[in-house]
């Protein structure tokens, strides 16, 4: 006791500085030689918490630190020498035995010689008061090894003082908080604080986002007024917003104990520290104490041209609804991210047709320089033999998870060039207000791009040169939701004609509530009480579901409830069923609603008896404490049983962030000549259309259009099927995550987490004279796979964590009227087929040699159907079904 009490003693001025001495960090004695045990070990886990499940490593070994210098004319200025010896390297798992990867292989089998030779060359730290001024090693010796050896070194970095101060170490430069006691010194680091250039890019919107935590907490022990040891342990953990199972934790810890002392070099005289370094070696090089970035040359991988080959067949059109597509879409989009333009080129020009659209998607996905100067060179716009190939690449664009200024500044440039398709620059007009608010909300609003895209968009609103351009100027503002743009819209939805006044109030609908003022209101309230002049129905009831969402004043629902019975017939029930909803799903606006229902003037038997067809259904698809999914569901028909418009939207929550998942509207209109009705007020003279809409992930797409004119209807009616027509349908990059971590240790760690999903949204209206029917039909079906990727790499040894999630879903929404009779008949059905759910979980450990072991884990199970409600006489929540095929899970009923 009395020998060790000794060695404590010799030692920790050394590794210390005693907290009352006149040091301000660690201080080594004279002539003294620390022997010292370190070991930094990391593992990985899927947030079980059980030691027996994790994969990892532990790199072991001694360490020699003595005094060369000290300042003559301050003890705080040092210059020590650190040497590592007698490294070993061993699974954090100790249950691994014989499945170890490191068993019967010694040090320079698994670490390398000539990287073993690196590691236990000694490193020389300058120390100025305790905080690192400047670290020296040898020139041209391997990143990843000098990471390691900064690792250590930033351990003899520390403060024998409270307080707050900024730090740079192997971490970056970095915010740290210390906490000194009587016994220890604690070291907080904000790991999120730390400056270090790092690549990475994330989802914006939270929902699709990831969320993470780290962080660094560093013990020095104190024993007698001297460190003894240093204990470090860094924690990042991170999970998927809206899916659980995807989930992830990287622990790294370091340990760092005194041994013994012995009698140790003499000090090297001077004043100047250069002089002293150039006598102990000339060799020593200052370098940079933060991380840097070192990749391994994947030396089995297969060419982009092989990868290709060996997954194409899954990429071809019949083979899109299963997982199997989505899963090697999203690995190949990993491939062509390291890919050149040049290999990227010779693929897109060698494939065959029915497999390029999914191609063009994946090329476009991976949002590198390489792959859009690819596609750009693939693809030409002034030909209309490619425009199924220019739509893909245009919605890839306006899909991508991180897009930047170039790829706007792309699409701004083609749009002032000549096109063979006029769809197709509507397109990119489209494409351009989706990319504007991207980059608006990752703080690019004031990028060159992103205002001369905002002057395109609202200058053609202005100014449009072509009266046909405004549908198309709209669309791009309702993408990129300017706040600017709303005295634009006003002017629009009051004073433009029926289409142009119903995409300016339903742009207006996608507004946050903060830009939805007083003013803007004001307008809206004409638009709906027809204060100036008559509009259409669509119109109008859009104008009034924007009032009642946003905080609604109680004379602007009181109007609303008093017009309720002087509105034409459907007009009145599709009125009197929002406020229902309202109520019943208890919205914001229920409150006030519910304040002035109090008054008998309102509500009263007459007002909520009107009957009719229309309705208005919210419901949710899920829901939970932190999240949720509603459906909603409004139907708008004429007084003569004819569709005039149904909206079915389906909105993803979680916390205080959403995300519209998806919107389809059918429309239609001027069809009551077809069976000698009257139109009602407003609509007299409008031409026969129908067509469809939608918003996929936030982004508005080119409506499609069925027909347009009554000769372009009676030639469809003649020659139509009753096949659907696509909306939208490809490969999607839905959720995008990249991180690249610097560990404390020296280690580097990768976070990777990737959704996509193979979609297919079409609609059909059937319309039969014969039988006074007409029938609408919404098709959604749906492979998503989403897939979460950690490891840890120190070049010689790497251990990874891969989990996934897949499964393949379908919702049909049909709706069938009867006009034969009023009031007429309407059947309505919203299915959910049932849909398998597959869970994946694979670990591994895998030496640079080849040498590995992996575990993998499977969970299936299978969600059951499910049958929707769409109207208040039947609200009950979401039934489910086991149906024994998915085909007999559809139901419905008339009412």
């Amino acid at each position: 006791m009395i020998l060790l009490a000794v060695l404590f003693l010799c030692f920790i001025s050394s590794y210390s500085a005693s907290v009352k001495g006149h040091t301000t960090g660690l201080s080594l004695n004279n002539d003294r030689l620390y022997k010292l045990t370190y070991s930094t070990e990391v593992f990985l886990d899927g947030g079980k918490g059980k030691l027996q499940d994790v994969v990892g490593y532990r790199v072991s070994s001694n360490v020699d630190v003595v005094l060369l210098w000290r300042n003559p004319d301050g003890d705080d200025d040092q210059l020590i020498q650190i040497t590592v010896t007698d490294v070993k390297v061993e699974n954090v798992n100790q249950q691994r035995g014989e499945k170890s990867i490191f068993k019967g292989k010694n040090p320079p089998k698994i670490i390398g010689k000539a990287n073993l030779e690196a590691l236990q060359r000694p490193v020389l730290l300058h120390l100025i008061r305790g905080k690192i001024k400047e670290f020296y090693s040898y020139p041209n010796e391997p990143v990843a090894i000098v990471n390691l050896k900064r690792g250590l070194a930033s351990l003899f970095q520390m403060q024998l003082t409270s307080g707050k101060t900024d730090e740079e170490d192997v971490s970056g430069n970095c915010k740290v908080t210390y906490q000194a006691h009587q016994d220890k010194v604690i070291k907080i680091k904000a790991l999120d604080s730390c400056k270090i250039e790092r690549s990475g890019f994330t989802t914006q919107n939270q929902v699709l986002g990831v969320s993470s935590k780290a962080t660094s907490v560093t013990t020095y022990k104190i024993e007698d007024s001297f460190v003894v040891a240093v204990l470090a342990e860094e924690i990042h953990a991170f999970g998927m917003n809206f899916l659980q199972t995807i989930t992830g934790t990287i622990v790294s810890k370091q340990k760092l104990e005194l041994r013994t002392t012995e009698a140790g070099p003499r000090l090297k005289p001077g004043k100047q520290v250069a002089a002293v370094i150039k006598a102990v070696d000339s060799k020593y090089t200052a370098i940079p104490i933060v991380g840097q970035v070192f990749q391994n040359e994947c030396k089995r991988c297969p060419s982009l041209s092989e990868h290709w080959q060996s997954i194409r067949k899954h990429l071809e059109p019949d083979n899109l609804s299963n997982a199997e597509a989505v899963r090697n879409f999203l690995a190949f989009v990993q491939h062509l991210r390291t890919a050149k333009r040049e290999d990227i080129l010779q693929i897109l020009k060698t494939e065959k047709k029915e497999v390029l659209p999914q191609l063009v998607d994946a090329v476009t996905s991976a949002q590198t320089p390489a792959s859009l100067e690819a596609i750009l060179d693939f693809l030409d716009f002034k030909s209309d033999s490619s425009i199924v190939l220019q739509e893909r690449f245009l919605y890839a664009c306006g899909f991508a998870s991180h897009p930047d200024e170039e790829l706007l500044r792309t699409l701004i440039s083609k749009f002032k060039s000549s096109f063979a398709s006029n769809d197709i620059r509507e397109t990119v007009m489209i494409i351009i207000g989706a990319l504007v608010k991207k980059l608006c909300q990752n703080e690019g609003c004031k990028l060159k791009a992103v205002v001369e895209a905002k002057k395109l968009i609202l200058g053609g609103l202005e100014k449009p040169e072509k009266k046909e351009d405004t549908m198309m100027y709209l669309l791009a503002l309702k993408n990129a939701l300017l706040p600017e743009g709303i005295p634009l819209l006003l002017k629009y939805a009051e004073a433009g004609e029926g289409p142009i006044s119903h995409l300016a109030t339903t742009t207006l609908q996608r507004y946050d509530v903060p830009f939805i003022t007083d003013e803007v209101k004001k307008t809206l309230n004409r638009i709906y009480h027809q204060n100036r002049k008559v509009h259409e129905k669509t119109v109008r009831t859009t104008a009034a579901t924007v009032i009642l969402k946003n905080n609604p004043s109680y004379m602007e629902v009181k109007n609303i409830l008093l017009s309720i019975g002087e509105l034409p017939k459907e007009m009145n029930k599709y009125m009197l069923s929002i406020i229902q909803d309202i109520l019943r799903f208890e919205m914001p606006a229920s409150k006030m609603v519910r304040r002035v229902l109090k008054e008998m003037g309102t509500h009263n038997y007459d007002r909520f008896s009107k009957s009719g067809s229309s309705s208005a259904y919210t419901g949710y698809i899920e829901r939970s404490p932190r999240a949720a999914s509603t459906y909603s569901l409004d139907i708008l028909y004429s007084g003569s049983g004819i569709l005039r418009r149904s909206n079915l939207n389906i909105f993803q929550y979680i916390g205080k962030s959403d995300l519209h998942s998806s919107q389809v509207v059918l429309e239609a209109q001027g069809l009551e000549g077809l069976i000698a009705a009257t139109p009602d007020e407003g609509e007299e003279n409008l031409d026969s259309f129908a067509g469809m809409s939608a918003i996929l992930f936030d982004v508005q797409l080119r409506p499609v259009t069925f027909f347009n004119g009554y000769s372009d209807l009676m030639s469809k009616m003649l020659s139509a099927s009753s096949d659907p027509v696509s909306v939208v349908k490809g490969l999607i990059l839905l959720v995008d995550h990249s991180q690249e971590l610097q560990l404390q240790s020296g280690l580097k760690a990768n976070i990777e987490v990737q959704g996509g999903l193979a979609i297919d949204i079409s609609g059909a209206m059937e319309f039969s004279l014969w039988y006074r029917e007409s029938k609408t039909r919404v098709k959604n079906r749906v492979a998503v796979v989403i897939t979460g990727d950690i490891t840890v790499d120190s070049s010689f040894v790497k251990a990874g964590l891969e989990t996934r999630a897949e499964s393949e879903a379908g919702l049909e929404f049909i709706s069938t009227v009867q006009f034969s009779q009023y009031p007429f008949l309407v059947c309505m059905q919203m299915d959910r087929a049932e849909a398998p759910f597959r869970q994946y979980e694979t670990k591994y450990e895998r030496l640079s040699t080849g040498r590995g072991y992996v575990s993998r884990k499977r969970k299936e199970s299978l969600l059951a159907g499910c049958e929707f409600p769409l109207h208040q006489e039947n609200s009950e929540m979401c039934k489910m079904v086991f149906p024994l095929q998915p085909e007999d899970s559809s139901s419905g009923g008339w009412f």
